[in-house]
């Protein structure tokens, strides 16, 4: 990913254009351009050490019982001063110590000295590169370099968020969601001092501004760059409002700049290139870069990128220095497609054929903001997409319910060639609010629902999300999932059921997990839902194999990705990024949230999981999930469900409770 860019020679040019236009050169002075380097630097420094927090076998189950670390058996916390044995718990003390052995077994394993080297290796790689990038626009590469050499993250930098338990009734007044986000991100993302931090504000967003370029000029904009920008707004006191609409502005500046760009010569090569190689085929395909800028590559003349910079200037910083802060991203449409996910990843044939036989229904759906307020017509149109993966249907369109096997020149075509899931082109307004480039977004967000009852649930969930971010829906083993679904409700209606409840309620349900408590005649309904669930999990842990690969082989672009799902979408998150984790694909995933998930809760599983999540990884809980716990009663217990505990011991999961409502 990464190497030595060409950081094109408009650089010098916006150099010696300070003096007539706003830069990082014309609003920095002396130390100032120094102090952005170096306050670059120090984010960089703690982003790294919560990474190697990951591996710390100092976090425990309980930070407030946490036991004098000499303490090595039960004589030794008796006789021990610092333990008082009328008021200490001797059995939580006792667990920490072994649960501390567990972790320094653990952490000790090859495996895991492998997993940290690596990850350390790739921020490492990323660090040195963003440092060098800045320090070539404000003082020099190796003055930059020397920078971070000698940076440290400041104390209580790191990302260590705090657990949450939600209160349905809460005494104190609801806060507006911008209250809530400004908060979030300062608790996130604690602001490390600078004296940036003091100039007025309308420099400070310049600066943010800036570097956002500077980064897409590496030709990626990964997971860590994004938390990069997160901790300086967060430092800036800077609204979150700010940093995403400016992404908004860049992504469809970048997308309106590239539909003047040509270049038959790279096309022409581009083409060759295609008829000897196989794409990654998903339905993102459809809506992806090419599809929208009408991509036909090359490079851009040096008109072409001065327009660029007009387009991406504003917010005081003048076009000749946007231009040159951008690079070869100014004018090239191959990066700005590839960017966008224009051009899909490779694959070999024989992952493809694999992957075929054991996934039959995978495709993202597209949600622009357009389409959350169409009208019930359009709604209806795109209820009749989601039914294109009816077995039925397979044999006479096999590249709608099978997006591995379409054919290569199906993908990505010019926006008049998009086809919806059921084959046909689209129509009227849902196709105006995909093809808008306005909808495009330098984030990318995909929701993955669990059972269902219906097919719009694949979609109508994630319709909330916010318009910071381009919004996918996962369309996975559809015909799974409804029958999962069709048999829970079938379960959860029968009166062997609510009685069970009423039993269950009496105890909890770990002791229904451990102790095997749960009522005879509900186990002999189990049955109608045992077959369903086994085939839906299995099903969910290939495709969260399929949505790594497609991760991996950039159907999203050069774009951070956040997943969210509940459930047994929650499992194929599960799945996906215990196998990022296993290719060391790191800087691919911004955060996480997982809500219900028949999932392990090991610590292992999820250290792991944590090293390739840049920003947050959420686990939503509830002890009272019944369902759940019946559910997976016959899987690996022992090892606990992330849907119904916290994860402990991880000082980058964040825990939120929501037991109580």
């Amino acid at each position: 990913m990464f190497k030595n860019m060409p950081w094109s020679s408009y650089e010098e040019g916006q150099k010696n254009h300070g003096e007539e236009e706003e830069s990082l050169t014309s609003i920095l002075h002396g130390n100032q351009r120094g102090e952005l380097t170096l306050f670059i630097a120090s984010i960089t420094a703690a982003m790294r050490k919560t990474i190697e927090s990951n591996f710390d076998a100092s976090a425990g189950p309980s930070p407030k019982a946490e036991p004098p670390k000499d303490l090595q058996s039960e004589d030794e916390k008796i006789m021990n001063p610092d333990v008082d044995p009328a008021t200490s718990d001797v059995a939580q003390l006792d667990k920490e110590r072994k649960f501390r052995e567990q972790q320094r077994k653990e952490l000790s394993a090859q495996k895991m000295r492998d997993l940290k080297k690596e990850a350390l290796k790739f921020v490492d790689q990323w660090r040195l590169h963003v440092i060098q990038r800045v320090g070539s626009i404000v003082n020099s590469e190796e003055e930059a370099s020397s920078q971070l050499e000698q940076a440290s993250a400041p104390a209580n930098a790191t990302h260590s968020p705090s657990d949450t338990k939600i209160d349905p009734s809460p005494s104190d007044p609801p806060k507006s969601p911008k209250t809530v986000a400004e908060d979030q991100l300062t608790s996130l993302f604690p602001p490390i001092a600078t004296p940036l931090a003091n100039m007025e504000e309308p420099k400070k967003i310049l600066i943010l501004h800036s570097t956002l370029l500077l980064l897409l000029s590496l030709e990626h904009y990964t997971a860590l760059s994004r938390v990069l920008l997160l901790y300086m707004t967060s430092s800036f006191h800077l609204p979150l409002k700010t940093l995403t609409e400016d992404e908004e502005k860049v992504a469809k500046g970048l997308l309106e700049a590239a539909k003047h760009m040509s270049g038959e010569t790279e096309t022409q090569k581009k083409a060759e290139e295609n008829k000897t190689s196989r794409k990654w085929k998903v339905g993102l395909a459809s809506v992806a870069g090419a599809a929208v800028i009408g991509v036909t590559g090359g490079l851009a003349a040096p008109l072409v990128a001065a327009g660029v910079g007009s387009v991406m200037g504003g917010l005081g910083l003048g076009a000749t220095a946007a231009a040159g802060y951008l690079g070869s991203v100014a004018g090239s449409t191959l990066i700005v497609g590839g960017l966008f996910g224009a051009y899909g990843g490779k694959m070999t044939g024989e992952m493809m054929d694999n992957y075929a036989r054991e996934v039959s229904d995978f495709a993202f759906l597209p949600i622009p903001e357009g389409l959350k307020d169409l009208d019930a017509k359009a709604s209806e149109t795109s209820k009749k997409q989601l039914s294109g993966s009816h077995p039925s249907d397979h044999k006479a369109a096999p590249q709608i319910s099978n997006p591995l096997s379409q054919p290569e020149d199906d993908v990505f075509h010019h926006p008049g060639g998009r086809k919806s899931l059921d084959g046909q082109p689209l129509k009227g307004a849902e196709k105006a609010a995909v093809d808008d480039a306005s909808s495009r977004r330098l984030r990318v967000t995909i929701g993955i629902s669990g059972w269902l009852t219906s097919k719009p649930e694949i979609l109508t969930p994630w319709r909330i999300l916010g318009p910071g971010s381009e919004t996918f829906a996962l369309r996975w083993e559809l015909e799974a999932l409804l029958n999962l679904g069709n048999s829970m409700t079938t379960m959860v209606s029968s009166a062997a059921w609510g009685y069970a409840k009423s039993e269950v309620i009496k105890h909890t349900v770990f002791a229904e997990l451990s102790m095997a408590l749960w009522p005879l005649g509900l186990l002999q309904v189990s049955r109608v839902v045992d077959n369903p669930f086994s085939v839906a999990k299995s099903r969910a842990d290939k495709a969260g194999e399929v949505l790594a690969d497609a991760l991996v082989n950039k159907a999203q672009g050069e774009r951070p990705v956040t997943l969210v799902g509940y459930s047994l979408g929650a499992r194929v998150i599960y799945a996906c990024l215990t196998s990022l984790a296993k290719r060391r694909a790191f800087g691919l995933i911004e955060s996480v949230v997982l809500m219900g998930a028949p999932a392990p809760a090991s610590t292992g599983d999820w250290r792991e999981m944590r090293s390739v999540v840049a920003g947050r990884l959420v686990n939503v809980y509830s002890a009272n999930d019944y369902v759940l716990g019946f559910l997976y009663r016959t899987s690996s217990v022992q090892l606990g469900v992330a849907g119904l505990q916290k994860i402990e011991g991880l000082p980058g999961v964040e825990n939120v409770d929501v037991s109580e409502t």
